[in-house]
């Protein structure tokens, strides 16, 4: 191993020391897995003989998921319904032997994404959810949560998909709440950002935010296509939001890092192959807070993060990555 591959492998073996909080909003990914062996005489369709089933972890919770996978702790503050799909989100929660009081029983239902996939191929996909700011009452409770227990946490995630969880209101009270905690134990309270563009302004102040390529020429309204775009972009975003970092995740062309002196730092992919990009983001702010929490700075949190992201693209459907994977491709770093 590389000697700064060697201190990446002992910042994961300190994984297990840290405590994660992760916000926003909770999904449950269900597969149909089955064969197409014909076209419906009923209409211009496959017809797929299903035989299984399975639900996982999706959303916000399959950043939590990559947590306990990667060997960390943590818990999920977000929204579900007063139904099955609630039931087994919270059930598929305790497996991971996380606490669940984070999870308020709104007046929705619990966002679910459903994929038909047959002979490795995603036939459709079709969605179940309610959008929009959250009843007062599920709000009151959201943010009760946070001041019951945001300073037993040593990172702080924010997953936005827009389904109305990570709201004005809940954002502000997370910010004043966080500066608190960080004059009070006089200690780091990273906040960590995976945004939707048309929510940048509520993560002001936040420690790093992870836009991917097109969701970062949205947010700076600049087009994208080569590194002084690139860096021209990041700096706009992190100026606009007062970030101390933007970290771009860009497929194939691996990350890019700006972080205070202006200098944009480069990070080649690690990915082999690539099968699925599904959950990819989760991946990398998962490691990233990890890596922060584990003391790493911000550049050696982010090429964790970018070996994670290699190794989960190579997998198919929401999937994560363990610890001894990642120690393993960090073995390999030579």
């Amino acid at each position: 191993m590389k000697e700064n591959a060697a201190e990446l492998f002992q910042a994961v073996s300190r994984f297990d020391k840290a405590r994660i909080l992760v916000i926003g909003d909770v999904i449950v990914d269900q597969f149909i897995w089955g064969r197409v062996d014909r076209i419906s005489p009923e209409a211009p369709v496959p017809v797929v003989n299903v035989n299984r089933e399975e639900f996982l972890l999706g959303g916000s919770a399959n950043v939590l998921k990559n947590i306990y996978s990667l060997g960390g702790r943590g818990a999920l503050c977000g929204v579900i319904g007063s139904d099955a799909m609630g039931a087994e989100l919270v059930r598929l929660v305790e497996v991971l032997a996380s606490p669940v009081d984070g999870l308020v029983r709104g007046e929705r239902p619990t966002t679910v994404k459903t994929r038909v996939v047959a002979q490795g191929q995603q036939v459709v996909r079709f969605d179940r959810e309610e959008t929009g700011v959250p009843g007062r009452a599920t709000l009151t409770a959201l943010i009760a949560y946070l001041e019951r227990n945001l300073r037993n946490f040593d990172a702080v995630i924010v997953s936005d998909y827009s389904k109305g969880v990570v709201n004005e209101p809940f954002m502000i009270r997370l910010h004043q709440l966080r500066r608190a905690i960080i004059a009070e134990q006089n200690r780091p309270l990273p906040l960590i950002v995976d945004p939707k563009p048309e929510n940048i302004h509520r993560f002001i102040g936040a420690t790093v935010i992870t836009p991917n390529n097109l969701e970062a020429s949205r947010m700076s309204g600049m087009v994208i296509s080569n590194e002084q775009q690139l860096l021209a972009a990041s700096r706009y975003i992190r100026d606009e939001i007062d970030c101390e970092a933007v970290l771009i995740t860009r497929g194939e062309a691996g990350m890019a890092l700006l972080q205070g002196n202006d200098q944009l730092v480069t990070i080649p992919t690690m990915a082999k192959e690539v099968y699925d990009v599904t959950g990819a983001g989760d991946t990398v702010v998962a490691t990233l807070a990890l890596g922060l929490a584990a003391g790493c700075s911000m550049k050696d949190a982010a090429v964790l993060a970018n070996h994670a992201a290699g190794i989960v693209v190579g997998k198919v459907g929401t999937a994560s990555v363990s610890a001894d994977e990642l120690r393993l491709a960090l073995e390999l770093e030579v």
